[in-house]
């Protein structure tokens, strides 16, 4: 395998299997997930209503492709278009989050014929040649090649940057100028601008509500559309909404929306919405010949009816605004973490050096402490500094508070290790 397929830990660690929003190693420990497969383990681990789906659907056909009928697939896409928010909306599945990027782009630069695209500084949107042509996030970024003219704009990460010491209602107005004047240099048409409601391998990094808003404004005078990645952030993982978007919703849907992970609970589902006009543009052949498979849509729409029936989407505001106020009061008064952040079951926990730079030594220190008590988190951030908490949305209260207390023993380790190797 590459050397750039990284893994986390000092020793690798091999999962066997799960339940719930637990894991067991091949040592046979058991380890609390805080992480779910990168935001992807949505509702639980062996979900009896998922896995019975899989198992019944792989016992009468596994593949088919595109190129025929599916029901299920017919089902899951007029449930994902209703639930879109988008009016006259189509579906195409993909089986991938970056390659239901990689489409969204292909559709808007052939309905504006334009390369020409904006995205936000920090972002991540996959791993693709296009994908990677429109990441913010230089850790993620390893060419500078690209089919694209990428234009980069503020407003992804709020605490850190020129802007960061404004009000929120400052701060809208000068991403809002600075997109203007981006604007104001470009040749040609603009196609699409792409953005994470809530940048996710950028260490769930967000701008104040609204801000996408007013960036719509500005887009709809142009006649430039509005793609809105919810990869990391759809199906109620931030709690108040069930899409991202909706926390900038005063200008209406986006024009297409990306989503995958959580939708397959670990089954490999992606897909890209947008309304007829747009997703109708393409005057060629296409098809897809893994997205969409009958077993993975099974998948789907199993894991979709738990989630709605369960309220998912209210545990994930419930618990995760008990998670992240728990952990600011943990952080108040260590200096090693500089910010608590997120909402719903999304929350990052920034590391600092006394100075208030980025610290991805005690980034990397913590999930190695963390693994140690028995709780495995993500990490990331542009410097690698940031702890990804992110559970099933099916955590329950007292979970929380177990891994709650394992981070706080965690952090308080981190501040006295770092604090020692400073001392003279």
């Amino acid at each position: 395998m590459p050397e750039w397929l990284t893994l986390y830990y000092r020793e690798p660690l091999e999962l066997t299997h799960g339940e719930g929003r637990h894991v067991w190693g091949a040592d046979g420990r058991r380890y609390l997930d805080f992480f779910g497969g990168i935001l992807t383990t949505m509702t639980a681990h062996a979900l009896p209503e998922v896995t019975k789906a899989v198992g019944e659907q792989a016992g009468r056909i596994l593949h088919t492709s595109t190129l025929y009928l599916d029901r299920h697939m017919v089902e899951l896409a007029e449930r994902v278009a209703a639930l879109s928010g988008i009016p006259d909306a189509r579906v195409f599945f993909t089986s991938s989050g970056t390659e239901a990027n990689d489409a969204a782009l292909l559709l808007a630069t052939t309905y504006r014929r334009s390369n020409q695209i904006l995205a936000m500084r920090n972002s991540y949107h996959g791993r693709s040649f296009s994908s990677i042509g429109v990441t913010g996030n230089a850790s993620w970024s390893p060419t500078s090649l690209s089919p694209l003219q990428t234009l980069y704009v503020h407003g992804g990460v709020r605490s850190r940057g020129p802007f960061a010491e404004l009000s929120d209602e400052r701060f809208t107005e000068a991403c809002v100028a600075d997109l203007r004047d981006v604007l104001g240099q470009t040749h040609g048409n603009v196609a699409a601008l792409i953005a994470e409601p809530v940048q996710g391998v950028g260490g769930f990094t967000a701008p104040p509500d609204g801000l996408y808003a007013a960036f719509r404004d500005v887009l709809a005078d142009h006649g430039i559309l509005w793609i809105s990645d919810e990869v990391q952030t759809g199906w109620g993982r931030t709690g108040d909404h069930f899409w991202g978007w909706q926390a900038h919703a005063a200008s209406g849907p986006p024009d297409l929306l990306t989503f995958a992970k959580g939708i397959g609970n670990g089954m490999s589902i992606g897909g890209v919405v947008a309304r007829a006009e747009v997703m109708n543009c393409l005057g060629a052949n296409s098809i897809s010949t893994f997205g969409g498979s009958p077993v993975t849509m099974a998948a789907g729409l199993a894991n979709l009816t738990y989630l709605l029936e369960h309220d998912l989407q209210g545990n994930a505001r419930r618990v995760g605004g008990l998670l992240i106020e728990r952990l600011r009061a943990i952080a108040a008064p260590l200096p090693v973490v500089r910010e608590v952040r997120g909402r719903g079951l999304m929350i990052g926990v920034e590391l600092a050096r006394p100075d208030g730079s980025p610290s991805p030594e005690a980034a990397t220190l913590a999930l190695e402490l963390a693994r140690e008590r028995g709780l495995l988190i993500g990490k990331g951030g542009r410097e690698a500094d940031v702890l990804r908490i992110a559970p099933p949305l099916s955590l329950t209260v007292a979970e929380a508070e177990e891994g709650a207390a394992v981070l706080e023993a965690t952090l308080r380790h981190v501040q006295s290790t770092l604090a020692g190797r400073e001392a003279p």
